[in-house]
């Protein structure tokens, strides 16, 4: 295959009602989804899903044939689409009822069918790739020419030959697929030895009574008004990451070895290097976005002290770092009254963005409500050819809902725009550019939201959270990036990544990005030791790069209003016809200058100024 199937799948969690969850049958079927957009039934399905087990077997008439002729070549790889698209969207209707209901053994079997049938077809179609990359370029550039509808495909043989030379003859090929069964035990190990091995203590809460810290109660703590309950559970959650510090430096080491020998293995001269070539992104983007941060910490530097200032506290610790300062209004956001408000704040994309945004919200795109047995969290479903993409909710009528519905449908969006604008092979986005879209939604969300607040504590709330998100998203994630740099660069020099010398690096990183006001506790030089995004090869930076992106369409809407629309539609409509770096270009952002770091950190000082003014007032 030469296209791969991808859905966006962020994670917000929150807690439940107490009481019994409604089936779905109690729930109006507005806000459910209508799955008959993918198949009308089952058994539609089933046709499906046989038509494709029965047709891998075709893949045998076009090996060791591609170069033959331009008509032989289009014919294969308009069969490897068609093969694609089925399976594709045979997945699509698996793991949306399987999502639906958890406890359904039909559904979860389902799921498993088609996970194992992608497999089969990955396998019965693996010669494409060697067997195209061993065509002489000239020859496929001379069917490209002579062959219109080849031609569509012009981008995607670009992309595959821009690679030629980090990949490997077919057995050598086949050995590195076989290897990574075993580069894939440092990560999975981190993963099973630290979500159901690692023991946490147990702490008193803030009523007294003894709880068993877990990943879950240590991140609701961290916005506790309690601030010896913070720190009890801070301290605490470290411990098991301080007691067994030697065993997680030896699989950070073993990961960060395991990028180096595939990096080296392709004939790159770095793992960063590697690790951004996949999506063609020049490593000047991720030096620049460090640089640039680095030259522009002092935002930072002064929320640290406002936070300081306004909590009353003689030293700032991490464990200080995202409690609210402003509790805000506690005000429900109904489902009905919440769409209302996100189609008006996302009036600057334009009167057909909109539109289009309603007829999401009027046609069964989105599953709103939490039931019995459905799937926690949030997601947008992504981009699957002929079909509309899906939102999945867990509706608890909560301002974060507000935003994790506009968050999603700016995923929604940008999969429903580029499925409709795109043939298949290029009617997909990168992760690179997977965030631009629903970052954008936030901000405008929230300048939307201060803009509208009817009282100073609600906007100072509303401000706070902005801050937040840029702290989290854009100032964390860069430090994160930083320190995954650092550490590759010192393996790649022969260096061991003792705790002795990953802890100390890491402090110093927290204090430097943080300033003298933030007092870095031991614990907090740990944070390498549990981070599982370090264990994703160069992945974190995209937060931080998308973030930045956003920030700049955002202020060039305000400012130049329909030009920059046209553009921006133009962005979420382009999929994958372009490197994701030319992508963004077009609707104005060049990642390879400061210009979006600048203008997040613009932002920033512009809402610290906002808030100290208000905090000013009497």
């Amino acid at each position: 295959m030469i296209t791969t199937l991808s859905f966006f799948n962020t994670q917000f969690f929150s807690q439940n009602e107490s009481g019994q969850l409604p089936s779905r049958s109690d729930i109006e079927a507005k806000y459910t989804w209508n799955l008959t957009d993918v198949y009308v039934n089952d058994e539609a399905w089933e046709k499906d899903f046989k038509s494709v087990e029965e047709g891998l077997t075709q893949y045998k008439n076009f090996e060791g044939k591609l170069a033959s002729s331009s008509t032989e070549l289009l014919k294969a790889v308009k069969f490897d689409d068609e093969i694609s698209m089925k399976i594709q969207r045979l997945y699509l209707y698996a793991m949306l009822s399987r999502d639906l209901d958890l406890s359904n053994s039909a559904g979860l079997a389902r799921y498993d069918r088609i996970s194992a049938l992608y497999s089969k077809v990955g396998s019965a179609s693996a010669f494409f790739r060697p067997e195209l990359l061993s065509i002489p370029r000239e020859k496929i550039d001379k069917y490209l020419t002579e062959n219109k509808e080849l031609k569509v495909y012009t981008h995607v043989f670009d992309n595959l030959f821009r690679m030629k030379e980090h990949t490997l003859p077919k057995e050598q090929e086949k050995l590195l697929a076989e290897a990574s069964q075993v580069t894939q035990v440092p990560g999975n190990t981190f993963g099973v030895f630290t979500n159901a091995d690692l023991q946490f203590p147990t702490v008193k809460d803030e009523k007294g009574n003894d709880i068993k810290i877990s990943a879950g109660r240590y991140t609701a703590a961290l916005y506790s008004t309690d601030r010896d309950y913070r720190e009890r559970v801070y301290k605490g959650f470290y411990k098991p990451y301080m007691d067994y510090k030697n065993t997680l430096s030896t699989l950070f080491n073993g990961e960060i070895k395991t990028h180096i020998f595939n990096a080296n293995a392709r004939k790159y001269k770095t793992a960063r290097e590697a690790a951004l070539d996949a999506n063609s992104i020049p490593v000047a983007v991720y030096d620049n976005l460090i640089k640039s941060v680095n030259d522009n910490l002092k935002p930072l530097h002064r929320w640290a002290t406002l936070r300081k200032k306004v909590l009353g506290v003689q030293e700032l610790h991490p464990y200080d770092a995202y409690v609210t300062l402003f509790p805000g209004v506690k005000e429900e956001f109904p489902y009905e009254k919440s769409t209302k408000i996100v189609l008006d704040a996302l009036k600057p994309l334009g009167d057909q963005y909109v539109k289009d945004l309603d007829l999401a919200f009027n046609s069964r795109w989105i599953d709103v409500y939490e039931t019995k047995g459905k799937r926690s969290g949030a997601y947008s479903s992504g981009s699957t050819y002929g079909v509309h993409p899906y939102v999945l909710l867990n509706w608890n009528d909560q301002l974060n809902d507000v935003f994790t519905l506009a968050h999603e449908m700016g995923h929604n969006m940008h999969s429903y725009y580029t499925g409709n604008t795109q043939p298949f092979p290029y009617a997909d986005y990168s992760i690179f550019l997977a965030e631009v879209a629903s970052t954008l939604n936030e901000a405008l969300l929230l300048d939307y939201l201060i803009e509208n607040a009817k009282t100073k504590e609600e906007k100072l709330s509303l401000i706070e959270k902005y801050i937040t998100n840029i702290v989290t998203t854009f100032y964390r994630q860069t430090m994160f990036a930083e320190y995954e740099q650092k550490t590759h660069e010192m393996v790649e020099r022969g260096e061991a990544l003792t705790p002795e010398v990953l802890t100390p690096m890491y402090k110093e990183l927290v204090q430097r990005y943080w300033g003298p006001d933030m007092v870095v506790d031991e614990e907090e030089a740990y944070t390498w030791a549990r981070i599982p995004h370090f264990y994703y090869n160069f992945y974190v930076y995209q937060y931080a790069t998308g973030y930045a992106a956003s920030q700049e369409l955002a202020q060039k809407i305000k400012n130049e209003k329909q030009p920059a629309i046209d553009k921006y539609l133009n962005f979420l409509k382009a999929g994958n016809s372009d490197y994701p770096i030319n992508v963004l270009k077009t609707a104005g952002v060049d990642m390879t200058s400061p210009e979006p770091v600048n203008q997040t950190i613009k932002k920033m000082n512009e809402l610290l100024d906002q808030m100290e003014k208000l905090l000013a007032e009497k």
